[in-house]
């Protein structure tokens, strides 16, 4: 960060009275030649495998993106899910590579690409299912079940919106913590993306992706998430650049093969361009 960036920065928040930052332009991303970007360790959205790689449908296609930009340097930074959006606004990176949802509440606070992803939802459960349970309305219904989300997740809103009452529902950092919270009963499922459940349900024998799983219906709708980029307000021009590349890059084969390697469905890759981002944040929020 330059020395005259961080004198305007300085002098914004005394004007202002608050301790924002302001967001890193396209110019200043191509003059220093990197860019910060954040993903959550979530597989298969995006995540840093052992080597210290970053993967995943967001990072891949971020990486094919920022050479097109000219920008030869990405930093990695990885963080909770529930950590990505404060983090941008406090200019922690300059870029989320999560795959995350487009929902009206979160384009109140931060910008999005166009959606890069597409998805449904899933549940965890124990090996052979023994709460029977195939569906988020089964939490409304059944006083007797619990079922974990993801600590800022759009899950939350879904439980909500079906009826389910906060104390059926445990908090989790992490999707890492998924697997032990419902091999021990702690929670009898874990509510997330299939491709989330089906990764998780690979790692342990303990556990299951719930078989004949219902989708949730909200607003009389079958839910569906666009997972696109995200940027701190006042990265409009990064946000176009990345949306200019990223529509072109959608009508390669080589976008659709990085989706499908990571587990990604023919419907999913089609899904992709079904919803506008605008379209998505100018929809009734659950």
């Amino acid at each position: 960060m330059t020395i005259k960036r961080l004198a305007t920065l300085a002098a914004g928040s005394v004007l202002l009275g608050t301790t924002a930052l302001s967001a890193a332009t396209l110019e200043e991303i191509q003059d220093s030649g990197t860019i910060r970007i954040a993903v959550a360790n979530e597989i298969p959205y995006g995540f840093v495998d052992p080597m210290g790689n970053a993967q995943g449908a967001g990072p891949d296609v971020a990486k094919h993106i920022m050479e097109e930009l000219g920008v030869e340097n990405i930093e990695w930074v990885t963080t909770d899910f529930s950590s990505l959006i404060p983090g941008l606004q406090a200019d922690r990176f300059d870029m989320v590579a999560a795959e995350m949802a487009v929902l009206p509440q979160r384009c109140e606070s931060v910008l999005f690409s166009e959606p890069n992803t597409s998805y449904g939802e899933g549940l965890l459960v124990a090996a052979g299912n023994p709460k029977d349970i195939h569906a988020f309305s089964d939490f409304a219904e059944n006083d007797d079940l619990t079922v974990a989300i993801m600590a800022g997740a759009d899950q939350l809103e879904m439980l909500q919106e079906l009826g389910v009452p906060e104390d059926r529902m445990v908090t989790l950092a992490a999707n890492s913590d998924a697997i032990s919270n419902v091999s021990t009963g702690r929670a009898d499922a874990y509510a997330a993306t299939s491709l989330t459940v089906a990764s998780l349900a690979d790692k342990s024998d303990q556990v299951e992706g719930a078989a004949e799983f219902t989708d949730p219906v909200i607003g009389g709708e079958p839910v569906r998430s666009w997972g696109a980029f995200t940027f701190a307000e006042g990265s409009e021009s990064l946000r176009d650049a990345v949306n200019e590349e990223l529509t072109a890059f959608k009508e390669t084969e080589e976008w659709a093969e990085i989706l499908t390697s990571y587990g990604f469905s023919d419907a999913d890759v089609q899904g992709s361009g079904t919803r506008a981002t605008e379209d998505l944040c100018a929809a009734e929020a659950m």
